[in-house]
């Protein structure tokens, strides 16, 4: 069964379902949409929780057989799995279609991935999946789309912007809802009164940081690897969250990626061609490892890996910006060492 992301929590209301994938290139969105789910199961007794990463390496047979073996402290189980972006193998999409043909009754099992091409939303394991669970498709939000989606979030903090304050918003996030949900927590803290409008807004939340981030992305892009490196270390120093310049560099990664398909985006003309010389010098292999580069990031700015965040920002940056450096790839071996 396919659900929209509005509709999500009604749906969970009705009942947990044995499986469910949730595919998007929307960070925040597809993060929000798999914490209701682990929110909701926890509620009704799944206590236990277990990551499997998606990557080469896997035994997915051994991690789906892994579900049933629950914990003495444990009734009832979450497991979590990120599927790598290019999607399951023959192997994978064998283990897990037989998982799904007969799942473990105490496990509720939580795919997640990034937005799946329609070739793989045409597979026998998604349709086993879509058949027998729920399917969470998150789109990215439209030009049009996002000044609604912000004054929803406005609301649900408390605030009332006018139109042309939600514009105004719109321009700055540039479509990062990452940064789109930091403005919106200044403004709230800043205690301003609503309803807010264009002029209120630009005072009371400063923009620096954020067009800071994307000086430091259209840096990396334009191959300036000293300028980029330098970039990182003063935002740290600025103490801008490393989740907000991750959330802006993977979703100008995505549309260059998509760009580098053949797709048409709507984009503002310098963003689009900054990105399509991106493209043009990574080619669409280097970008999906670029893309694979800032999930591992993700993970370990959560603490679910090894390392320095921040250390491994830089590095992907600078790898962006043409220079021979490692990824988070080749060491995750000693990464998940603990």
């Amino acid at each position: 069964m396919q659900v929209r992301p509005g509709d999500l929590q009604r749906r969970l209301g009705e009942g947990l379902a044995p499986v469910y994938l949730v595919s998007g290139d929307e960070t925040l969105l597809v993060q929000e949409a798999c914490d209701a789910i682990v929110e909701s199961a926890r509620q009704r007794g799944h206590g236990e929780r277990n990551v499997v990463e998606g990557t080469p390496k896997v035994d997915w047979s051994g991690a789906f057989a892994a579900a049933g073996n629950l914990s003495l402290l444990a009734e009832r189980r979450i497991l979590d799995v990120r599927l790598p972006p290019r999607g399951f193998d023959r192997q994978a999409s064998d283990a897990l279609r037989k998982y799904v043909a007969a799942p473990f009754e105490d496990t509720v099992l939580l795919l997640r991935t990034e937005r799946l091409e329609a070739r793989q939303r045409s597979s026998a394991w998604f349709k086993a999946i879509d058949a027998a669970g729920v399917v969470v498709l998150v789109w990215p939000l439209g030009a049009r789309e996002l000044p609604r989606w912000l004054g929803g979030r406005c609301r649900a903090a408390g605030l009332e912007l006018s139109r042309d304050a939600l514009a105004l918003l719109a321009e700055r996030v540039e479509g990062n809802l990452l940064a789109a949900v930091q403005e919106i927590e200044k403004l709230k803290l800043a205690g301003v009164r609503s309803p807010v409008d264009a002029d209120t807004l630009a005072d009371a939340v400063g923009d620096a940081s954020h067009f800071d981030t994307f000086e430091l992305i259209d840096a990396a892009c334009a191959g300036e690897a000293r300028r980029a490196r330098k970039m990182v270390r003063v935002l740290r120093q600025e103490g801008v969250p490393v989740f907000m310049i991750l959330g802006a560099l993977a979703s100008q990664l995505r549309n260059a990626l998509r760009l580098a398909g053949g797709e048409r985006l709507r984009l503002p003309p310098r963003r689009a061609r900054t990105l399509e010389r991106l493209a043009g010098r990574m080619g669409k292999a280097g970008l999906e490892a670029a893309v694979s580069e800032c999930a591992l990031l993700d993970l370990q700015a959560k603490g679910m890996l090894r390392g320095d965040a921040w250390q491994s920002l830089e590095r992907i940056v600078v790898a962006l910006a043409g220079a021979s450096v490692g990824g988070l790839e080749a060491e995750l071996d000693y990464l998940r060492h603990t």
